[in-house]
């Protein structure tokens, strides 16, 4: 398969060159299989597992028998607290636990390569030139965008990715709803595919190819 090219766009929206994909990671390639195990990861290893009930050991008070064994004409019944009655323990509930599990790098790295290759088949992968924020306006952030003709559809979700988050860009991308920030060094899989469309810097697509080439 030929290399993939790409324009390069300035911050005003001009397109100021191409970029050559590194072609053993845009290969135009998916893997399902891949991309299904480290998105079910990601997501239990987010889940807190806090969810928490009381036995009938745990539940306060039942101490006493309410009754006694026979000749009542009842049935039987050891505490207050049992799982039968209101107010008892239950039986089979939810308890504090870890749903975290771990992957294979390998398979972290396909998942995370595929979700690319995903994105730009879709033309939904914009490389930047560079990005600088003067100040920590989010009009003048917005700007950019605008510039880009990114925005308009708010249900279109955006994720901006750099070599390295400053202040400035992270106060200011605080209050665009439609735009997320995370650094090229740390996204993932899931981070790729729950956006519509990725942008991300030239300085940050360098790091994030040497990131899967490793």
């Amino acid at each position: 398969m030929e290399g993939i090219t790409l324009p390069i766009y300035s911050m005003e929206g001009k397109e100021t060159g191409t970029l050559k994909l590194a072609a053993e990671i845009f290969d135009g390639k998916t893997n399902d299989a891949a991309v299904y195990q480290a998105v079910n990861a990601y997501l239990a290893n987010q889940r807190k597992g806090l969810a928490s009930t009381k036995t009938r050991g745990e539940v306060s008070g039942g101490g006493k028998k309410p009754w006694k064994q026979k000749g009542t004409g009842r049935a039987r019944v050891g505490s207050t607290r049992s799982p039968l009655w209101r107010h008892g323990g239950v039986i089979f509930g939810p308890h504090p636990r870890d749903f975290s599990y771990k992957i294979p790098e390998k398979i972290k790295k396909l998942a995370l390569k595929s979700a690319l290759n995903a994105r730009v088949r879709e033309n939904n992968l914009l490389v930047l030139d560079s990005l600088k924020i003067e100040s920590a306006k989010t009009k003048d952030t917005a700007k950019i965008f605008s510039h880009l003709k990114i925005g308009t559809d708010k249900k279109v979700t955006v994720l901006l990715l750099v070599d390295k988050l400053e202040k400035n860009l992270k106060q200011a991308a605080g209050n665009i709803s439609f735009l997320d920030v995370n650094l090229a060094s740390g996204t993932h899989a899931y981070d790729i595919l729950s956006h519509k469309k990725i942008i991300i810097t030239k300085e940050a697509l360098h790091k994030l190819v040497s990131r899967l080439k490793e």
